[in-house]
């Protein structure tokens, strides 16, 4: 039996900075039909969370107006393809700040073998958006050039690693050379400090790149990721924390037949998510078994310390995922 209320992270005034995150109690949810609920042991942390804080990025239409998009647990009420007790990690439209979240069965996965809830929870919203992101809209293959801008936060790391893991040639870009060798250590093969070279000119002298994942937008990257794409080259955008305006050389696109594409992930449809759901766990989870892409997880924060989680996230110098505990 589950029970009434539960803990979960709330935002006073509905919006404002990570000091608004505190602890309350709140309705638990109750799953309907096609739904499992997770009683959650892990909630990963992730960028979304800081916009929809902030009243930039509201949730999707029947998702909680609670943050949290990525959960490791165990399920207590059972539908589809799961029973009560199974460990499993899920992408949430929302909610995932809390003792217990439910969500689509058809978007949770088993927890890999090896793998504890901690790593577990910081897989989900990463690996999916990689994905949807370079593998479907950016279309890589074995043997192809992925440039990877923000190289050490954890959709930056899950990129390297699925990058190599798929048999690319992996270039990679951080602030700060510290940063760049430990994009080294994740497994690029190239790592450039775009503090202190042009990154453009870098990547355009090592033969250039194929597929870019941009989550920098604006901020005079454009340009640069323009000048090293090759010949039908594919930029993806999924963020712009650099500015959400760019102006388009329209001939330089024609010449070099570049295709410029970009998505979120949150607002799909349920059918949409269950499909890359079932994708991910044809196609990523065994490279997570095998230890070719690793949960890397910087550090972990007690749930009724959310707000100390988001100062951390916003202060940029974490190396992966942070994530929520009980």
């Amino acid at each position: 039996m589950t029970p009434k209320t539960m803990t979960a992270v709330a935002i006073e005034g509905g919006k404002g900075p990570a000091s608004a995150l505190h602890a309350a109690q709140i309705e638990a949810p109750s799953p309907g039909p096609g739904e499992i609920l997770i009683a959650v042991r892990a909630a990963g942390v992730n960028r979304p969370d800081v916009l929809q804080r902030n009243g930039a990025y509201p949730p999707p239409p029947g998702a909680p107006a609670t943050l949290g998009l990525e959960v490791a647990g165990e399920v207590v009420v059972a539908a589809g393809r799961w029973k009560v007790g199974d460990r499993v990690t899920a992408l949430l439209g929302g909610g995932g700040y809390a003792e217990y979240a439910k969500v689509d069965a058809r978007h949770a996965l088993p927890v890999p073998k090896g793998l504890d809830f901690v790593q577990a929870a910081a897989l989900p919203e990463t690996v999916l958006t990689v994905y949807v992101n370079v593998f479907e809209h950016g279309s890589l293959k074995a043997g192809e050039t992925l440039l990877v801008h923000g190289a050490t936060s954890g959709i930056g790391v899950a990129a390297i690693q699925m990058g190599k893991a798929a048999g690319a040639r992996v270039i990679a870009t951080a602030r700060g050379a510290d940063k760049a060798k430990t994009a080294l250590a994740m497994g690029a093969d190239i790592a450039i400090d775009a503090s202190a070279e042009d990154f453009g000119e870098a990547v355009a002298a090592a033969g250039g790149c194929d597929v870019i994942l941009d989550m920098v937008g604006g901020g005079g990257y454009f340009e640069k990721n323009l000048e090293c794409l090759n010949y039908r080259g594919r930029l993806v955008y999924i963020a712009s924390q650099g500015g959400g305006t760019i102006e388009v050389p329209v001939w330089r696109i024609m010449i070099k037949q570049l295709v410029i594409t970009g998505s979120t992930l949150r607002p799909r449809a349920p059918d949409e998510k269950a499909r890359i759901t079932s994708e991910v766990e044809r196609v990523v989870w065994p490279w997570v078994e095998q230890g070719l892409v690793k949960a890397v997880v910087d550090k972990t924060f007690p749930l009724a310390r959310a707000a100390e989680a988001h100062t951390y996230l916003e202060g940029g110098a974490h190396v992966g995922k942070i994530v929520l505990v009980p």
